[in-house]
């Protein structure tokens, strides 16, 4: 009961916040930054070991400037997503643009549905968003439930206030069969980490053995849906520019795991460009090949 209220009480501080201009909560990332890197060292292991493992030709006063570039992004991140709660339509896509929409609009036009890959870079939140905003088919993206069910209730409604379907992953083929006669746009982040027991297939990835899941390829082989990949561009802070790429227009002709180290490497040359803006904080490496 003691949980329920302060999580409640949490929640609508979080409303309060997200009532604040941006130029103030962005004011708040800042301090943000110094708690978490230099005072709590929240995570700072976990991403230096990632940073590490993954840029092994770089000295450690480069990945140390990486490392604090990620962390100020990060809380930069946090506040964004408080505030994409109380965002107006306008805002959202004054905030977040796109190139290549009318690539999907093509499906669409026929009745086919589309799948897009994208990967935890950026503010994929605000990019989901702004996306059901921006095309005609409906949008549903595939989730892993927060464990706490009233910071995922408050947290749903900011997701799907402007139409967005989400579906918990392990309901993936349960909504595709609910939106089978509709053309629809399924989204996956897919860079998440499996658990123990879905470990079957490791991609090189940022030179790496990494688990990847397989349910985009899985989906895209039964259905034949063509994959496009969402890269995310970082304008400046707050503002966003994404670009659809092609991937896979005919899954059916692509060999067995083709498409998955084919979306991992699509993410890899991104985080290379400007790797400050992946998760670096995420356990993405708890599993090795047996």
């Amino acid at each position: 009961m003691i949980k329920r209220g302060i999580a409640h009480l949490g929640v609508f501080f979080l409303y309060l916040l997200s009532l604040l201009p941006l130029p103030l909560l962005f004011f708040f990332a800042r301090l943000l930054y110094y708690l978490l890197y230099y005072v709590i060292g929240y995570r700072k292991k976990v991403v230096r070991q990632n940073l590490k493992c993954s840029f092994p030709e770089k000295s450690t006063a480069e990945l140390r400037k990486i490392e604090k570039k990620f962390f100020v992004y990060l809380a930069q991140l946090i506040f964004e997503i408080i505030k994409m709660t109380s965002l107006s339509e306008k805002e959202i896509l004054k905030r977040v643009s796109f190139t290549g929409l009318e690539q999907l609009e093509k499906h669409f036009k026929t009745g086919a549905s589309v799948l897009a890959c994208t990967g935890h870079y950026g503010n994929w939140e605000l990019g989901t968003l702004a996306l059901g905003l921006s095309i005609s088919a409906k949008t549903m993206v595939i989730y892993k439930p927060i464990k706490n069910k009233i910071f995922e209730s408050w947290f749903d409604c900011a997701r799907t206030r402007y139409g967005n379907i989400f579906i918990a992953m392990r309901q993936t083929l349960r909504g595709i069969a609910a939106y089978k006669k509709e053309a629809t746009l399924l989204c996956f982040a897919s860079d998440q980490s499996p658990t123990r027991e879905e470990s079957k297939y490791f991609v090189d990835f940022l030179e790496q053995p990494t688990a990847a899941l397989l349910g985009v390829e899985k989906i895209a082989k039964s259905t034949n849906r063509p994959i496009y990949y969402f890269k995310v561009n970082v304008l400046k802070p707050g503002y966003y520019h994404v670009e659809v790429l092609p991937m896979c227009i005919d899954p059916a002709i692509m060999g067995e795991f083709e498409i998955t180290n084919l979306h991992f490497k699509f993410l890899e040359d991104i985080i290379k460009e400007q790797p400050q803006y992946w998760l670096w904080s995420h356990k993405r490496w708890k599993f090795k090949p047996e």
